[in-house]
């Protein structure tokens, strides 16, 4: 891209003054990212035209990554890496005197996703382009995130995510690609030469147009792309489209529910509104991207007969699910296809990948309201129920509640999990664990209905951004042990294995651990004012706040260290700072109540001289991917403690462990199979398994109320959530709490496990006390950790379910 530093100077220096018109004197950090970010389009350009021409000559099979998030954070830094000139850049932009790192916060992350789910999608773009797979994303370009969090008196209040306020440099409009995307309207039926024709008249037109960004992969690799789709207006509002009186009102209306379709992510939907926006969102989703697929096959000169050979679709969760009736749709209405022959096509090309077994994220949709919404999309998810109905009552014919069970559409509800597994050839599992309770008790029917049709594809990072962009001094000193290969073959950080016993090689890592503890310390400080000890053992846990993966539990032990301490203020513990980073939704009551009783126990246990020189909890408000990039690095102890059997996966359990943290988990996800290859000298695990969590639900025999009766340490700590003083400002404070937990049976186990818990918080405090043991723990887990990379998960994806080969441009 650069021939070398003087050359980036000089071309850089020149564009401030021929683009901005200042000189560099006068530029500020956000003129330097502006023409920086410019240069690497221009840069791109050329390959990322040179890529699509390639695809389309050479004709090859091209996968479509439908999710309704992608997570992708900032992509200055990320694209520099993958382009091999970020410490060319970073040195250069030093000499002209700008810090990459304070041009770098001039980006803001992309507001297009939540957690894991975007995450994932996110770096399984990286890897197929970096793998040189023909890959696509396809999502929605909102115009705000999901919520920037802000916490006021220990609560978490949200804002409005405007990420797009300063402009997106990585975006290309593309106007000329639009589609047309209908709602409402009525179908009318008719008979054309013995066929029936099915139109729909009187619907909502709205026009959807693609943003490009584009997915640079690491090296000499293809140019993909990830297209962002944005809901406009049709209609002129001069031109009084209804054509009555009230048409510029009604236009107005209309107007403003188009804009509210990629207006944000995840509305509320607790109400009928907002469940009709997220429809049609999906279904926007679905149909603009169905629509550009097609089109984009229709260049290759091919029959639709072709589609399943040329183009896969990977539905990300069940969010996409209306790919399949759409693409039914379009089969039949736009190409004139029979139903078999198209049923048959839709089959062959679709695929879905199941990331939970929780009941509210199995998406059910009204019937009532899809008919109205989507009439067409309704006639079709019907006709799919009835032959579905019939092809189980042949197999089951004395099995009429298994065909209920099993049905697409009962109850007034449309299954989008059971759509998903009857439409699509492959359905997979994100984790061993996970897919193993789908075939044998969550999908357990459909498994034996299509057995072939299920597999495992153990979810994973990107080790390029979570390890060599994220940690560079680690990443530096994993090269001068083992060479430079593992950024194209993860799996060779296995040969870190050989270096784990090397007394040298374990003072540096320590010292780089070091290094990014007192970097997340300053960052603590400068947002917080509070004064944290570099040389604690930081305890960590980021993620989603949700019931499932019990926060509560690791506040209830941290609680527990504090009245010991109260106790015997002389009592010997390793000093710990305990780092919590999570957004809950909105609308979830409880999560919010948990993040004020966080921040509560943090204000009382830092405002406390006799205890915080030994203990520290930290609330970091708006956990993002660049907030995540700061603290994974400085983390020594990765918290994984959800409640066995209920995280399908989980990716930041992988990302702590390729920064060389120890886990602290139950055997839940992905967590099993880390264990599998660490063993149990290598984590800390604890808790109920799956089998027993389950035995619990099914056969009963848990009482919180005999744990609370009988355990002194969980009865004290209950009390203090409702009692006033230690902890509570006023009686009751957190009386929501106490009651999930004794008067709902602690759904999630949180009593159950508290005593393993601090057992293995004990464990790790001993462990931690041998620092060369320590270490060579450390650095075990990132020699194994290279399994865990998406590379891996993605070479998978595309030799068994996509059937993909890499792509070769002009013979590189």
């Amino acid at each position: 891209m650069f021939k070398d530093k003087e050359t980036f100077k000089h071309a850089f220096t020149k564009q401030l003054v021929d683009k901005l018109g200042v000189t560099l004197e006068e530029a500020t950090e956000s003129d330097v990212y502006k023409i920086l970010s410019g240069m690497i389009r221009e840069q791109i350009g050329r390959d990322w035209a040179e890529t699509n021409t390639t695809y389309k000559e050479q004709k090859e099979k091209q996968v479509y990554y439908f999710s309704m998030e992608f997570l992708i954070g900032r992509l200055l830094g990320n694209n520099l890496l993958n382009l091999g000139v970020l410490n060319l850049v970073k040195e250069g932009l030093a000499e002209l005197g700008y810090p990459f790192e304070e041009v770098e916060e001039q980006e803001s992350d992309a507001g297009l996703g939540n957690g894991g789910l975007g995450r994932l999608a996110a770096c399984f773009l990286d890897s197929l382009a970096s793998l040189q797979y023909a890959g696509h994303g396809t999502g929605i370009r909102y115009k705000y995130g999901l919520f920037e969090q802000k916490i006021l008196d220990g609560n978490q209040v949200e804002l409005p995510d405007y990420w797009l306020q300063k402009g997106n440099e990585w975006e290309v409009r593309r106007p000329d690609k639009q589609v047309e995307v209908r709602f409402w309207g009525n179908v009318v039926t008719r008979e054309v030469q013995g066929r029936l024709i099915f139109e729909t008249v009187q619907y909502e037109a709205v026009r959807a147009v693609p943003y490009d960004v584009p997915i640079i992969g690491f090296g000499h690799s293809p140019i993909n792309t990830l297209r962002l789709w944005s809901a406009e207006s049709m209609m002129d509002p001069f031109r009084q489209p209804y054509g009555q009186e009230g048409s510029y009102y009604r236009y107005l209306d209309y107007s403003r529910s188009v804009e509210s379709i990629s207006e944000f992510l995840y509305p509320d939907d607790s109400h009928y509104e907002g469940k009709l926006l997220r429809l049609k969102q999906q279904y926007f989703l679905c149909s603009a991207g169905v629509q550009s697929v097609l089109r984009t096959f229709g260049k290759l000169n091919l029959p639709l007969t072709e589609l399943p050979k040329k183009v896969a679709i990977q539905i990300n969760d069940t969010h996409p699910t209306l790919v399949i009736p759409e693409l039914m749709r379009l089969l039949i209405d736009d190409n004139g296809f029979g139903w078999d022959e198209a049923w048959d096509i839709t089959n062959q090309v679709v695929g879905y990948t199941n990331h939970t077994i929780l009941s509210e994220a199995l998406e059910k949709w009204p019937q009532q309201m899809v008919k109205e919404l989507l009439p067409r999309i309704y006639m079709i998810i019907e006709e799919i129920d009835r032959r579905f109905r019939i092809q189980l009552s042949e197999r089951y014919p004395d099995q009429p509640e298994r065909v209920s069970r099993m049905a697409v559409a009962e109850n007034n509800q449309i299954r989008m999990a059971h759509l998903a597994i009857h439409g699509g050839h492959s359905i997979n599992g994100v984790a061993a664990l996970h897919t193993e309770i789908l075939k044998k008790r969550e999908m357990k029917d459909f498994y034996e209905l299509y057995p072939e049709r299920f597999n495992n594809k153990t979810n994973g990072i990107t080790h390029r951004r979570w390890l060599l962009y994220a940690n560079p001094g680690l990443a530096a000193l994993v090269n001068d042990c083992i060479g430079t290969r593992w950024i194209k073959h993860p799996q060779e950080l296995n040969s870190l294995i050989k270096c784990c016993e090397d007394s040298r090689f374990q003072d540096e890592v320590a010292k780089v651990k070091s290094r990014n503890k007192e970097r997340l310390a300053q960052y603590i400080l400068d947002k917080q004012g509070i004064v944290v000890n570099p040389d604690s053992l930081f305890d960590i846990q980021v993620k989603r706040l949700h019931a499932y993966k019990r926060q509560l539990l690791n506040v209830f032990h941290i609680l527990h260290l504090y009245n010991q301490l109260k106790e015997n203020p002389q009592m010997d513990i390793v000093p710990r700072t305990f780092v919590f980073g999570a957004k809950a939704a909105p609308s979830y009551y409880l999560a919010k109540r948990i993040i004020k009783l966080i921040n509560t126990v943090a204000a009382r246990i830092n405002g406390d001289k006799a205890v915080n020189e030994v203990l520290k909890v930290i609330f970091l408000e708006n956990y993002s991917v660049s907030l995540a990039e700061k603290i994974i690095p400085a983390a020594d102890v990765s918290e994984q403690i959800s409640t066995a059997s209920k995280e399908a996966s989980g990716t930041g359990n992988m990302k702590f462990m390729m920064n060389g943290a120890l886990t602290v988990g139950t055997m839940d996800g992905a967590n099993v199979e880390m264990h599998e290859m660490l063993g149990g000298d290598n984590m800390f695990i604890f808790g109920l398994n799956a089998e027993q969590v389950q035995n619990f639900y099914q056969c009963g025999g848990y009482s919180a109320w005999d744990m609370y009766n009988s355990d002194s340490r969980i009865h004290e700590v209950m009390d203090q959530l409702i009692t006033p003083g230690l902890i509570c400002s006023q009686a009751n404070e957190f009386q929501d709490i106490y009651q999930s937990i004794l008067d709902h049976n602690d759904e999630y186990f949180v009593l159950k496990d508290f005593s393993g818990y601090v057992e293995a918080h004990l464990k790790v405090d001993l462990a931690y006390r041998n620092k060369p043991d320590w270490q060579k723990k450390a650095i075990l887990n990132i020699a194994h950790s290279g399994k865990f990379s998406s590379d891996c998960t993605i070479r998978e994806y595309a030799s068994e379910i996509w059937r993909l080969n890499p792509v070769r441009r002009n013979g590189k």
